[in-house]
């Protein structure tokens, strides 16, 4: 994603940065080239904290829907690339038997998995399985227990 960063410079300052869709996200830099390094760092930590409290993150403004943007006085335009933001993850609670959590732990941990990454594979794998035309990826591994019976 590319959202637009002014970069200030007053007498006497570094150069400044901020971004006119992320109010009081800002940051600085002795030099240009830090500056725009920095700006990047500042922008995907901002969003990061935004999408870790839940709020939405904004779509990128054009160049053209901010031409008469005051804040652009005497300002520089650039273009800061960041990635996307990962989705927001979602803790859950299961009941299970202890025999069905050891077997789980067992083999997550053959398939060099944490338990919720073995569970949600496993689960998206069943449901790949029955979706012949559209395929959802999660990993490039294939289902560590193929052949084998879950207990259940």
């Amino acid at each position: 994603m590319e959202y637009i960063a002014y970069l200030h410079k007053d007498r006497d300052s570094d150069f400044g940065v901020s971004f006119p869709d992320f109010p009081g996200c800002v940051t600085a830099g002795k030099t240009l080239e830090e500056a725009q390094r920095m700006a990047a760092e500042a922008l995907a930590l901002h969003i990061a904290g935004m999408v870790e409290d839940g709020e939405a993150v904004p779509e990128p403004s054009s160049l053209d829907a901010l031409a008469d943007d005051p804040a652009r006085k005497n300002a520089v335009a650039v273009l800061v690339s960041i990635e996307p933001p990962a989705e927001r993850r979602v803790r859950i609670n299961i009941t299970t038997q202890e025999n069905q959590l050891k077997m789980i732990d067992k083999l997550a941990g053959r398939a060099g998995l944490t338990r919720s990454a073995y569970m949600v594979q496993s689960a998206l794998s069943q449901f790949k399985s029955r979706m012949p035309k559209k395929r959802v990826s999660v990993s490039r591994r294939s289902t560590p227990f193929k052949g084998r019976k879950v207990v259940k």
